[in-house]
């Protein structure tokens, strides 16, 4: 089985710069997509062979998540369920037989960390409710979740050190999840590798200098390990200031 995850920063911009070709070449059987910037029937996709599901954010031009899939879900919700968190459509929800599929467009702290306290009871919302669904089968979240875990993770970890995305805040958080039974599946396969990132900033040529962050990830139930069989960031992949994360496994 192959999942894909990718922030397009704006989908129809990003339509107009190779998605569809990537799409069609990625061939996954779950690609999901964060930062869509949609509202409902503002874009029609074609998509062959696939269900679609898409969270639209409440303000326009902002946020929003969707998810392509191949096989049908047994069922499929929008948000956590904590209204206060769901306006802006970051979350979605599929379930299959063997496990829970969660999209997620975390929320940014933002310069100074302004959002910061708004984005620490996300946190604990939303982790509760990773932790809720795995009580019932294993979970797999992927999507931009705004945070460089390690010092291996972003070019320059000194001079970003209590910036939004690398706060000890935000770290920490993402510290806990993980020993709370879950992977981050590309440190799983590649736990030194550096120089690797998802995101660059679009100022100082960041892209074409390296100078990144690895903020989009597929974590998943440690309990699914063994059946994890490979993982990839796709930092060739443009049209974006983030590139595709991928995940295989076998079927679950």
């Amino acid at each position: 089985m192959k999942l894909i995850s990718w922030n397009v920063n704006g989908l129809r911009a990003c339509m107009q710069k190779g998605f569809l070709d990537f799409f069609k070449e990625a061939d996954a059987d779950i690609f999901c997509i964060q930062e869509s910037k949609l509202s409902e029937g503002q874009l029609t996709l074609d998509l062959p062979g696939y269900h679609q599901y898409w969270n639209y954010a409440e303000k326009k031009g902002y946020s929003g998540t969707a998810i392509f899939s191949k096989q049908e879900p047994l069922s499929v919700s929008y948000g956590i369920g904590i209204p206060e968190h769901d306006r802006e459509g970051r979350v979605i929800t599929l379930e299959f037989p063997g496990f829970y599929m969660v999209t997620c467009y975390t929320p940014n702290s933002q310069r100074e960390l302004a959002r910061l306290t708004y984005r620490m009871e996300w946190e604990d919302a939303f982790q509760n409710y990773i932790r809720t669904l795995d009580a019932e089968k294993p979970v797999i979240v992927c999507g931009d979740l705004n945070v460089a875990h390690q010092e291996i993770d972003l070019k320059n970890p000194k001079s970003n050190h209590h910036n939004a995305g690398f706060s000890d805040e935000e770290r920490g958080r993402m510290t806990a999840f993980l020993d709370s039974g879950f992977t981050d599946t590309f440190r799983y396969f590649y736990p030194d590798l550096t120089d690797v990132y998802s995101w660059w900033s679009y100022m100082f040529s960041a892209r074409e200098k390296n100078t990144g962050w690895r903020i989009d990830y597929f974590l998943s139930s440690k309990r699914l390990d063994k059946q994890l069989t490979g993982a990839a960031i796709h930092t060739a992949v443009l049209g974006s200031d983030h590139c595709p994360v991928e995940l295989t496994l076998s079927d679950i």
